[in-house]
């Protein structure tokens, strides 16, 4: 894949409509580019409203077609019309945050309103269940935004927080189906710690199975 045409497809990797292939050789050049990293923080309110809506949907109303490459690339031109004035600093100021992870990439970003925010994605050789995850700190301690693709279903997940400390939080639970057409179910959650206190986060069964580890890049 060219580089050209990995920045295009920042738009789709947010979205979470890249098929796991293009999903993976994206993630490596997302390591590198802190433009696209930055593409991908601004995303996330329109990927959250897009999950919203397509729970809001009642499954007897026919989906929208899935969005194309004019509608990505025209939602992306959006987003970087909005956000031209200041960009060239801010720009400076994530490619200073750009952290490189063991066992996975993780990318500490700066957002538009100043809170910290960190994206962490992984696949597992074994399990072959793909995640991402995206943590901001709050005052009481961090909203987390998860993405996992897992064609092991039907079976109940969590995605568990781990302290330094050892202990352990659940952020949030779902049921995965494993026929889900490639595409990435969304989650949103919360644990009581904050970026400085997480060592790691991992997908597992309800039955304790582990399906795939992220760990952030200031993780011990």
């Amino acid at each position: 894949m060219r580089s050209l045409e990995r920045h295009r497809d920042v738009g789709a990797y947010a979205l979470g409509v890249l098929n796991e292939a293009d999903a993976f050789r994206f993630e490596d050049h997302l390591m590198e580019c802190p433009q696209c990293a930055a593409h991908v923080s601004e995303f996330r309110p329109a990927a959250r409203q897009l999950m919203l809506y397509r729970r809001a949907t009642p499954r007897s109303v026919h989906p929208f077609a899935a969005p194309g490459p004019r509608l990505l690339d025209r939602l992306l031109g959006e987003v970087a019309n909005r956000h031209r004035a200041g960009r060239r600093r801010w720009l400076y100021a994530v490619a200073a945050s750009v952290v490189f992870a063991a066992g996975g990439p993780a990318i500490a970003i700066v957002t538009a309103d100043g809170s910290p925010s960190t994206l962490i994605a992984a696949t597992d050789t074994e399990t072959g269940v793909w995640a991402q995850v995206t943590s901001e700190d709050r005052a009481w301690g961090s909203e987390v935004d998860v993405q996992v693709k897992d064609l092991g279903g039907p079976r109940a997940c969590q995605l568990v927080v781990i302290g330094k400390d050892g202990s352990e939080q659940t952020v949030t639970s779902w049921m995965a189906q494993g026929d889900n057409n490639g595409e990435a179910a969304s989650m949103q959650g919360g644990a009581a710690l904050q970026s400085e206190e997480i060592s790691r986060y991992e997908v597992r069964t309800t039955e304790g199975e582990r399906l795939v580890t992220l760990k952030p890049g200031t993780g011990s």
